[in-house]
């Protein structure tokens, strides 16, 4: 598998020549100062390209050329939206880059209640509580139907959390919230969220598939054409967020997707923690049933709890049995080499990573320190390579 690495751009306080030390030799970065919705320019595509290739490394990987809010919701003519889509696919495409993952996931990217929390062995992890995601929506947010979202359990827990903490406490878990969405998206306050969660009254399930299944059809052709392979990103968490129906969250989601349009450039990233994170979700048997159409892959692993909460433990320690995932890529990988044997390899990347030893010093964004993705980097490629070897006796 290609081992690679998500850098932010020239802001990331982590360097590309740190990024070289780690030994990953691919770089997964996107132009995150471009408005959703425009056009990424080839200049500035070339621009990127060249700061990566001057550090050593290969840009491998877009992660993310975001979906506009208008596509997700149906809303207004969205022709336009879909030419500049595909225009930036064709850019993309005469630089080399052939690999873009993106999401579906409405409003908000992955979410998270506590940026900070304790880890087993020192230092910190990313954690949802259900308790605390109820008691903002509830309590604070106030969200028409929002005590239908959760059990009585957690509705319990929630109150009793609201007694007991003060505005301060709540301001902190919607900055968390927000902390996922990327680049130059719109953060909200409590009065603007409730807001903009005017738009999707009424919104259902089934309105985003048909939505999602257009996109599919207008982009999928030109990526085809540009020899480019379109990999979506699991919902994180993998079930509604406020509400907000969300459609990358099963195997029976992914059946959906990958058959809407069945070229091989309509694929998956396979997010081993956002998947993971689902109770009825076997990540190793979803990998196993899509494998062919996996293009990427996020490794990374999570602890869940009885009531839904979940925190995001070392890369070998979670529920999802990382070492028998691995065997299913490398396994893959095979397949595809008696194919094509230059263009067989998987690329993955250690998703988030604790935060350790002096991370906590360097202000990275939540989840990506330097650090504790590296030692998830060192445990996958020492998994990756006894499994390989495993193979290769075979």
């Amino acid at each position: 598998m290609i081992e690679s690495w998500r850098w932010f751009g020239p802001l990331d306080k982590i360097q590309l020549t740190e990024i070289y030390q780690t030994g990953s030799n691919s770089v997964v970065t996107a132009l995150h100062d471009i408005s959703y919705g425009e056009i990424w320019p080839l200049s500035e595509i070339e621009k990127r390209k060249a700061m990566v290739e001057a550090a050593g490394l290969t840009w491998s990987v877009v992660e993310s050329l975001p979906v506009h809010e208008d596509i997700k919701l149906g809303r207004g003519n969205t022709s336009h939206l879909f030419n500049n889509y595909r225009k930036s696919l064709e850019n993309l495409a005469k630089c080399g880059v052939g690999v873009v993952c993106y999401n579906f996931m409405p409003l908000l990217d992955w979410t998270r209640t506590n940026l900070d929390a304790p880890a087993d062995t020192g230092g910190s992890a990313l954690r949802f509580s259900m308790a605390e995601m109820a008691a903002f929506d509830v309590f604070v947010l106030k969200r028409k139907e929002a005590k239908e979202s959760y059990s009585e359990e957690v509705l319990k827990n929630a109150e009793e959390l609201f007694k007991n903490s003060n505005q301060k406490y709540f301001d902190k878990i919607l900055r968390n919230i927000m902390a996922g969405l990327p680049g130059s998206y719109a953060r909200y306050s409590t009065e603007t969220l409730r807001e903009v969660l005017k738009n999707y009254e009424g919104f259902k399930h089934e309105d985003l598939r048909m939505n999602y299944q257009k996109f599919l059809r207008e982009i999928i052709p030109t990526a085809t054409d540009c020899g480019i392979r379109m990999c979506v990103h699991p919902d994180d968490p993998p079930w509604d967020v406020f509400g907000i129906p969300r459609v990358v969250s099963t195997k029976e989601d992914i059946s959906f997707i990958l058959e809407s349009v069945p070229a091989l450039e309509n694929g998956l990233t396979l997010c081993s923690g956002s998947l993971g994170a689902h109770p009825n979700n076997d990540v190793v048997k979803i990998a196993s049933r899509f494998s062919e159409r996996i293009h990427f892959a996020h490794l990374r692993n999570v602890k869940k709890e009885p009531d839904g909460s979940f925190q995001e433990s070392s890369h070998l320690k979670g529920d999802v049995n990382m070492v028998e995932l691995i065997k299913v890529l490398l396994k893959e990988e095979k397949k595809r080499k008696l194919v094509d044997v230059n263009s067989h390899e998987i690329i993955f990347r250690p998703d988030h990573g604790h935060e350790i030893l002096s991370d906590g010093e360097r202000n990275t964004h939540p989840g990506y320190p330097l650090l504790g993705r590296m030692k998830g980097l060192a445990e996958l490629r020492g998994v990756s390579k006894a499994i390989q070897n495993e193979l290769d006796l075979q």
